[in-house]
């Protein structure tokens, strides 16, 4: 973690913005009816994802860090409800919902092995 300056050269950081900008490019695409619900939460739990890695890598000790990557995982698992939920309301193809799951996956796999690391 020496050669990390700021919360941008977390490989994490990275891989949970590209998931942020895929879910407001997908959303675009969902129902009129639907910009105060699903896209609005679906874009608000992606965007929470990466900002609370940001905040808790700049907030003062290990714990800190921890809790804020916790509150990450949460806003992925909300953020993966709704992905399956766009797709049973066929607002997300099926091709579509099983690759943003994919990067759903790479994302927590990434916050988990930045949690052990963290624990050590």
């Amino acid at each position: 973690m020496s050669s990390i300056k700021s919360y941008q050269d977390l490989i994490v950081w990275q891989k949970a913005m590209e998931l942020v900008e895929k879910i407001y490019l997908e959303t675009i695409r969902f129902p009129r009816t639907e910009v105060f619900g699903i896209t609005a939460q679906m874009r608000r739990s992606a965007a929470s994802i990466p900002s609370n890695i940001a905040e808790g890598h700049a907030r003062n000790g290990t714990g800190e860090f921890r809790h804020f990557l916790g509150i990450s995982k949460g806003s992925l698992a909300e953020l993966e409800t709704l992905i399956i939920l766009s797709g049973k309301l066929n607002y997300l193809n099926a091709t579509i919902c099983e690759s943003l799951m994919s990067k759903c996956s790479e994302v927590n796999k990434l916050i988990n092995g930045l949690l052990r690391s963290l624990s050590k």
